[in-house]
């Protein structure tokens, strides 16, 4: 009745690689939210020559949480993404146009289905 349990830890992928249809090999992946809004918070930081704690003083976020914004591993909320956008002299709607313009370079053209109508984008919808 002993039953062993196994001290090898499992890694379970939070997102499985997606296949590409033609069979050959993995599909890219969307790159996530937060890498994307990391990655300009960055650039424009660095685009005008200031250092992250002088980011971080001017909105009043710690220097280690917004390093961790920047690198792409903690989830901002609006406040803090505000407040980000507002010391580098962008707004929100900035912060955000810019990293969906980021996003839409990115993305490869997904295939739709035949009967499926091109809808363009013509702005930006954000739901909490």
């Amino acid at each position: 009745m002993s039953e062993q349990v196994s001290t090898e830890a499992r890694v379970l992928p939070l997102r499985p690689a997606l296949v590409r249809p033609d069979g050959g090999g993995p599909e890219p992946r969307e790159p996530l939210w937060r890498d994307l809004i990391g990655e300009v918070l960055r650039r424009e930081r660095r685009a005008q020559q200031r250092t992250i704690k002088d980011v971080a003083d001017a909105a009043r976020i710690s220097l280690p949480y917004l390093s961790e914004i920047e690198r792409g591993r903690k989830e901002a909320s609006s406040e803090v993404l505000a407040a980000a956008a507002h010391a580098l002299g962008l707004g929100l709607g900035d912060l955000l146009s810019l990293a969906h313009g980021e996003l839409t370079r990115r993305t490869p053209e997904r295939r739709r289905p035949a009967g499926a109508p091109y809808r363009p984008h013509s702005g930006l919808c954000l739901a909490a």
